[in-house]
């Protein structure tokens, strides 16, 4: 497996920011990633289908109907998984949509905390120098009113993000079927479970557009609000609380 310099001293943040949280009564850990995108229609997925008479595929993979982009965000304490669906682009705009409509469904549960740290690994659409993806993360955190932790692991290491082991079980769990439609596809993602628990499975319909950079004046005005680590710059982020004008 392929290693960087810092992956050592990555892992070690990741354990003890982790950690911190896990202790702390008022701090909220989730894990969130994306899954490859899952292409709809008549395809052959492999695997044996859970059915008494087994379905035809189309011999040639070549064509296709929809492809779902899944988002998914795991509660590291509770094991309550939500799975978003989406029907455009893995983009920083659809995933920060994601996390806002997940914490005003879950606020409720959430009322006494302060602090809500988010496992993640640096893909292209949440790596800490996306622009965009800073930019809604500080408004996100000054909208609800809470800092915002970002915990990223190592490059190349993110299958110990733990909202992967939820991604291969949900493979698992539908390998072999026939993801002919979107609506299968929900149906399959919603009756699997993980811990024992069947997810929250969301459709989004909205569409993104990709490549949104933020130019470097209205980004100086972000930057106050967010504090990288003084030791791993890009690899732990803190949104602030200051007020955004």
């Amino acid at each position: 497996m392929k290693k960087i310099p810092q992956t050592d001293a990555i892992f070690d943040n990741v354990f003890q920011e982790n950690q911190a949280s896990d202790e702390n009564p008022k701090s909220l850990r989730v894990s969130i990633d994306t899954k490859a995108k899952v292409k709809i229609g008549n395809l052959s997925r492999g695997g044996k289908a859970r059915t008494l008479e087994a379905k035809a595929a189309d011999d040639h993979d070549t064509q296709w109907e929809a492809v779902l982009v899944p988002f998914g965000i795991l509660n590291t304490h509770s094991e309550k998984l939500t799975i978003y669906l989406g029907q455009s682009a893995e983009t920083s705009d659809f995933i920060v949509d994601c996390l806002t409509a997940w914490w005003y469904e879950n606020q409720h549960d959430y009322q006494d905390y302060d602090e809500w740290v988010i496992d993640l690994d640096g893909g292209a659409a949440t790596r800490s120098n996306r622009t965009q993806f800073i930019k809604r993360m500080v408004e996100l955190s000054q909208a609800i009113n809470l800092r915002i932790r970002l915990i990223y692991y190592p490059p190349y290491h993110s299958k110990y993000n733990p909202i992967e082991r939820c991604w291969a079980a949900l493979e698992n769990y539908w390998n072999g079927a026939i993801l002919d439609s979107i609506e299968v596809a929900i149906k399959w993602a919603s009756n699997m479970t993980w811990k024992g628990i069947a997810p929250i499975v969301h459709r989004v319909e909205a569409t993104y557009e990709k490549g949104i950079k933020v130019l470097s004046q209205e980004l100086e005005h972000y930057q106050t609000f967010w504090q990288p680590s003084e030791t791993l710059p890009s690899y732990t982020l803190l949104m602030l609380l200051h007020t955004l004008h």
